[in-house]
């Protein structure tokens, strides 16, 4: 007897979530004509950004981040305004819709925008002890030959993490640029893939 594959908790159905924005897209064009006031999105939908952004986190790539969460609600929040800007033509003219693609792409670059946010946020802390000199930060009690000996190893790994995570930075901005210079992308899963196997060749496992 056959096993049947068990969904995932974030199991978005393309057809149904597709069908579903269009038909909220449809509603929120005729209110804008008719200068009506714009309903709000279904509970539905926006339980699919959710469970769309829940999954994408969970990737390898991005699961460790201490911020996933936020993370996820940016992704929302994200998803939630640029709704009102998905292209009914665009859509539709295939017959067969793709939200959930479209949505991903979203919730990708907020993922990403939220990370460059946070790097640079421990950019500046990371630049603070560099600056303030990290001894001051340890407190030796007794002066002992054993003790500055563990506060010098201490120090050295700290200040070799910092090196680290500047290279790090400047290689996720270095990506960041070259993707922005892609216009129009074909695919959206191919991206995120692209995107997905440079980070694993390029992680470290002291940033993990």
């Amino acid at each position: 007897m056959a096993r049947t594959k068990r969904r995932s908790v974030h199991y978005v159905d393309n057809a149904k979530f597709s069908g579903a924005v269009v038909d909220y897209c449809t509603i929120v064009e005729k209110a804008r004509k008719t200068k009506e006031e714009i309903p709000k999105v279904p509970d539905y939908v926006a339980h699919c950004f959710l469970r769309i952004a829940e999954g994408l986190s969970h990737k390898a790539n991005f699961i460790r981040y201490t911020y996933r969460e936020e993370m996820v609600m940016d992704a929302v929040e994200n998803c939630l305004k640029a709704i009102g800007n998905y292209n009914l033509e665009a859509a539709t003219r295939s017959g067969k819709p793709n939200a959930f693609a479209y949505f991903t792409q979203i919730t990708w670059y907020a993922f990403l925008r939220r990370i460059a946010k946070e790097k640079k946020q421990q950019d500046i802390k990371l630049k603070y002890l560099t600056s303030s000199g990290i001894e001051q930060f340890v407190t030796q009690e007794d002066g002992s030959a054993a003790t500055n000996y563990v506060v010098g190893a201490f120090v050295d790994s700290l200040k070799d993490r910092i090196d680290k995570v500047k290279v790090h930075d400047t290689e996720i901005k270095t990506y960041a640029k070259k993707v922005k210079k892609k216009k129009r992308m074909k695919h959206v899963d191919s991206d995120l893939s692209e995107f997905m196997a440079w980070r694993e060749s390029k992680r470290c496992k002291s940033f993990l």
